[in-house]
């Protein structure tokens, strides 16, 4: 007999859990300095030691000259690299993961309750369901490649308006080399693609409304404020898209009743982003890019 109180308040606070480390990851982001690989960490070090002895030189010429005391901001600044930040988002999505499998094998909750596995019981159309995994692949890519489609429409008219989301994060996971579009594509988008599916799809719709027997339109629209709170990182404009993206995705979730379709569409709308915009590398931005 599944406990359904329990996974309820589990799943409510992995979320929250969730967005806390969100909220500090963006402060790190607008702090942090991203370079391609460790020996341009020890280059970068090495040019500010230079700059502060030589700062050091000038400023015993000219006390008096402010300008030239050197700045300790920049070696107190977080040094990341893109593969640092490919295994982050790969290790901290598959720890939540195992937490969130655990947590619904603690309280008895069915796979079936997550839309794996076979007909989910509150959801999906039975003329969706018989689509079979193939079907059910070809679906969630369709779906990706047109809500890519409207993201990408939607971030250039919030360019000309001034209020384009920020690709800062981006243009910081971009890879430079194969080994990194490999660990990207093969690796760190499949693993968050699966676990945020799993959590604001499955969980937090697909198996509250098993459990308590709530209209999913509801849940819908909770899980998507929680999904566009997730990628604070991106920006007002892409907390709003983000929470956009969610409805569509929860929309074809309850459709389906089935969270590999979800899946299927989540990377490709990722996979599309990075291979249209980053695909010929990105260059590090600074603390002041967006």
């Amino acid at each position: 007999m599944p406990d359904w109180a329990t996974f309820a308040v589990a799943a409510v606070a992995l979320t929250l859990l969730l967005l806390f480390f969100t909220r500090r990851s963006r402060r790190l982001l607008e702090s942090a300095r991203f370079v391609d690989s460790r020996s341009e960490i020890a280059d970068e070090n090495d040019d500010a030691d230079r700059n502060i002895t030589s700062s050091d030189v000038d400023r015993d010429r000219d006390d008096d000259d402010a300008d030239l005391s050197p700045n300790p901001d920049r070696r107190k600044q977080p040094v990341l690299t893109t593969r640092l930040l490919l295994a982050n988002a790969t290790v901290s999505q598959a720890i939540a993961l195992i937490v969130l499998v655990a947590i619904a094998w603690w309280t008895a909750v069915p796979a079936s309750a997550f839309g794996i596995g076979g007909t989910h019981p509150t959801l999906g159309a039975p003329a969706v369901g018989s689509l079979g995994t193939a079907g059910l692949v070809a679906l969630g890519a369709g779906a990706g490649l047109a809500l890519a489609a409207g993201n990408e429409a939607v971030a250039r008219l919030g360019a000309r308006a001034g209020v384009a989301p920020s690709t800062r994060l981006r243009e910081a996971m971009a890879p430079t080399d194969a080994s990194e579009w490999a660990l990207l594509l093969g690796v760190a988008l499949p693993v968050v693609a699966i676990f945020e599916e799993t959590l604001f799809r499955g969980a937090l719709i697909g198996a509250l409304s098993v459990g308590f027997g709530v209209d999913p339109r509801l849940l819908v629209v909770a899980s998507s404020v929680a999904f566009g709170l997730g990628h604070g990182a991106q920006g007002r404009l892409g907390i709003a898209v983000a929470g956009g993206l969610g409805i569509a995705l929860a929309g074809l979730f309850v459709a389906t009743g089935s969270l590999l379709a979800v899946v299927v569409a989540h990377y490709v709308v990722n996979a599309v982003e990075f291979v249209a915009h980053e695909r010929s590398g990105a260059s590090r931005t600074g603390p002041e890019d967006g």
